[in-house]
Order: C-alpha cells, then structure tokens, then sequence
C-alpha cells in the first residue's frame, strides 16, 4: 500500500478542504453510520454484484472503508480516497486489496502501479464511483482522468442519490437517522448523463432503485425489489444508476480560441483576469471590449494590453453602443479564432474553468457549450435564494422552448465554433435585434442552426471586486419576454 501525501488544494478550491477535512473526521465513525443504514448499503452491494462478475480488475474512486470493493470480490481491487484516515482504516480491514490517498483529480498509473506490489497496468474492467459523484469539486476533470484507466471494454459503474430525495435525507440528519454531510452536489440523472457525454463516455444503461430505506417487514422487499420497478414509481427511487462505456477518441483538429471579456466597471479584475488564463488550443486571443466604465477599467485594459503577454495575443476596444450583446458582438467581429468564448470580466466563472469548456467544443462533443452554474453548490452570496429560484425556472422554461436541456440559460460564459457564429449572424435577422444581455441571441441562433447545445458546469464565485450592474427586477421582466419570443419564434413558429 502507497498512502500518499495529502491532496493539493487550489487556494480557491475551498470545498475540497472542507471535503477532505470533513471525511478525516468522520473516518472513525463511518462504519458505524453505515451499519445503521445497513438496507440501503446491502443494496449498493447487491446491484454492484450483479454488474461486476467476480475475479475482474476494479478501481474504485471515493472507497471509504473499502466494504464496496472487497464484496465485488475483484482479481485485483484498487480504491482511492482523498481520506488518509479512512485509507488507513479500508487498508486494515482488506489487506488483500491495495488503497492509495490520493486526489481523483489529479492521480496517474504510477500512483497506483508500483512495480514492488507485482501489479500489472492496465485497464481497468469496472471503474466504481459510488455515492461520491456529490462530493467531487470537479467531477469533469475526474471523469476526464479516468480514460488513463480505461480501455475500450471498461465500464463506469455510477450511483447517486435522486435529488428528489434531498429534503427527506435533510430531515434525517436533523434527527440523526442519517449522517450529517458536508456541502455536495444534487445532481439529476441528465445532469450526469451530459458530465458523461462531455467527457468523453456513453451511457449505456440508467435506473433508479431502493424505494423503502427503512427495513419493514414484507414492505421494504416489496417495494425495493419490485415495485421501484414499476412505471411512474421508478422515479421515486433513492439511488439513480448509470453504466457508461469509454466512447473512441476521434481526431482532433487543432484550433485556435479567440477569448472575448466585456468589461464595465471592473478595473479590480481586468490583470487577474489574464493572470489566471490558461493557455487555450493552439494559439490564445484575448479581446477585451470596454463600455462606458465610471472607474479606470479603461487604463486598466490599456496597461495591461500594452505591457503584453507571452503566450496570449492581446487587444482591446470600447464600445460605441451600450448593453453586453453589443459588447459581445464587438468583441466576436475582432475575433480571428477558431473557436470563440464570452468570459465576463467579473469573473464569477473563474478563468481556469474555460480549459473545460475548450476540452468539448474541440473534442467534439458539443457545437454550442454553455456554462451552468446550478450544479455545484454555490454561496448565498454568490447567488441569492431568489435568484437561484429564478434561474431554475427559467432553465426549465427554455429548456421546453429550446427543445434541448439546459441547465442555465444565464450563465454568461458561451463557447461557438467562429464558422458557426457567422453562420448565426447571417441568419439573425430572423429574430432581429430583441437581446440586450446577448445570451438569448446565441442560444435561439444556434437553436435554428440544429447546433448541439450541451452544458459545461462551473463553480459560481462571489466576486471580489466591484457590484453587480444587473437590476434583477429588470432582467427578470425581460427574461419573460424572452420566453414569449421564443415561443413565437421557436416553438410555435
């Protein structure tokens, strides 16, 4: 066994500490949380034994105390924690399987292939992420690092809780029928089936099991064996599983990305905005368009402009016009890249989250890539109650409208092939100049051009400079009206 050093954690990654240090403390008490509720982990047993036959090679992300894994009874059982304590204890309990603390973010084969234990690389046949998928910081970067374990016949086995279920399993830990957890991720079942699609995977099965949590006599048989089988009862299911298999990796073409940030009133994050820039595709543009700031955001572009960048192209313009869609226009008519982004210049969806969002468009696996901040948990701060409510609903509401899912309409980072954008600017007359924020311009042209529309998740930040310039009231009367414009444009056109 090779327990190694704790995970790093980016300075602003504050929910993988309080992950990490949350688990650390629990380890000691964690089997016998699981004991308490021994139906419902039997059943994650049952279902992982039916799956995985006996004998295979099985990687287990978020092992815990290593239960899982030793009842799938593998010819070679590797699990992960980022938990040095509950490595510690899984290690003791299955000295026959090995355990590494390690981040699923960031680990290699070599972390888990020493040469001294005789354990031969290799893909893996079953790769478990069980009951953990909630507690990941970066869940595309985790799926993204597992095609380093996988081969064309492994299977990605995924279980997690049905967020229809998140009041009920609140309630239980108010009253100490459940154990408490730390801030996670409610995730819905397409929620995961686009995090699979984006990076790379193809679900192949889905369901839902475990209706009665508790073990009654007759009833609880009854109804987790066979009634949570039954149409319409199905999706009351606690635990929703996928099986998705490695898709082939086509060709990628090598692109170019123009970076496009408007920027008003935002002086204090024009320089960290390009501080934090990865570097994106072959060649990196970075535009900045100005509008009419009150502050010296001005001079700030200006200065950082003219003192360069070594690996970024960097230019900037004001507007003559007003409003974001003008600015993003701009922006998107200087821009001399393959594949055109919107980062807002307030930096809420943080600069190093677009490498995400390049990964797609240019793997191939999206045409038109928008950012949902309603996955990951967010602040109060970040995003108020009422503004989160909204968000929902309008999600929803353009999701039907659309006719494809999407998770967030209003997240302002949007990603579009250039070739596509001029395709949708030629063809924008029929819906006419109606968008002030520009998102809904994008989103209805690349609706009638069939593009594939598919959500990016980020983790929404609180800003640390400057105040909105939204008037929230405002927007959400115009976000009425663009749903009646839809309607009449897209939907009953």
């Amino acid at each position: 066994m090779k327990l190694a050093n704790r995970p790093s954690i980016r300075p602003q990654d504050d929910s993988k500490a309080i992950t990490c240090d949350y688990f650390d403390r629990i380890a000691p008490e964690l089997d016998s949380w699981n004991r308490r509720n021994r139906a419902y982990y039997r059943d994650l047993e049952v279902f992982h034994q039916f799956v995985i036959s006996p004998g295979a090679r099985v990687l287990e992300i978020g092992c815990g105390t290593g239960d899982l894994l030793a009842q799938v009874k593998p010819g070679l059982g590797i699990g992960i924690d980022f938990s040095q304590n509950l490595v510690a204890i899984a290690q003791a309990k299955y000295p026959h399987l090995h355990f590494h603390g390690l981040d699923a973010e960031t680990f290699t084969p070599d972390d888990i292939f020493d040469s001294s234990d005789g354990l031969s690389s290799g893909p893996f046949d079953f790769i478990i992420l069980s009951g953990v998928l909630g507690h990941l910081s970066n869940i595309q970067a985790v799926l993204h690092r597992l095609h380093l374990f996988s081969g064309p016949r492994t299977r990605l086995i995924l279980t997690f809780h049905n967020y229809l279920w998140q009041p009920l399993l609140t309630a239980a830990e108010k009253i100490g029928q459940r154990r408490p957890q730390p801030p996670q991720s409610w995730l819905s079942m397409h929620d995961v089936e686009n995090l699979l699609a984006v990076t790379g995977y193809q679900t192949v099965k889905t369901g839902r099991r475990f209706l009665c949590p508790k073990g009654i006599p007759v009833v609880s048989p009854i109804a987790n064996r066979f009634l949570v089988q039954l149409p319409g009862l199905n999706h009351l299911g606690l635990t929703n599983t996928i099986i998705a298999r490695p898709q082939p990796r086509p060709e990628r073409p090598v692109l170019s990305c123009s970076v496009v940030i408007p920027a008003r009133n935002e002086a204090g994050n024009i320089a960290s905005a390009i501080d934090r820039l990865p570097k994106l595709g072959c060649h990196t543009e970075v535009i900045f368009v100005e509008g009419h700031s009150s502050d010296r955001t001005w001079d700030e572009i200006q200065r950082v402009v003219q003192n360069g960048h070594p690996e970024f192209k960097l230019s900037a313009f004001q507007q003559t016009g007003k409003g974001k869609a003008d600015a993003v226009r701009l922006g998107f008519d200087r821009a001399t890249g393959d594949v055109l982004m919107i980062l807002d210049a307030d930096l809420t969806v943080q600069p190093e989250d677009l490498s995400l969002f390049f990964e797609v468009i240019a793997s191939g696996r999206g045409e038109f890539i928008n950012g949902s901040r309603l996955v990951y948990p967010r602040s109060g701060e970040a995003m108020p109650w009422i503004n989160n409510l909204a968000n929902k609903f309008f999600s929803l509401a353009f999701s039907f409208l659309l006719g494809q899912t999407l998770k967030d309409t209003l997240c302002g980072t949007k990603v579009i092939h250039r070739d596509d954008y001029e395709k949708l600017v030629a063809g924008r007359e029929y819906f006419g100049d109606f968008d002030p924020f520009g998102d809904f311009d994008l989103l209805f042209g690349a609706t009638k051009l069939g593009l594939h529309l598919v959500d990016v998740p980020v983790r929404y930040q609180p800003r640390v400079y400057g105040t909105s310039n939204i008037s929230h009231f405002k927007e959400g009367l115009v976000l009425l009206k663009m749903c009646l414009y839809a309607s009449k444009k897209i939907k009953f056109f």
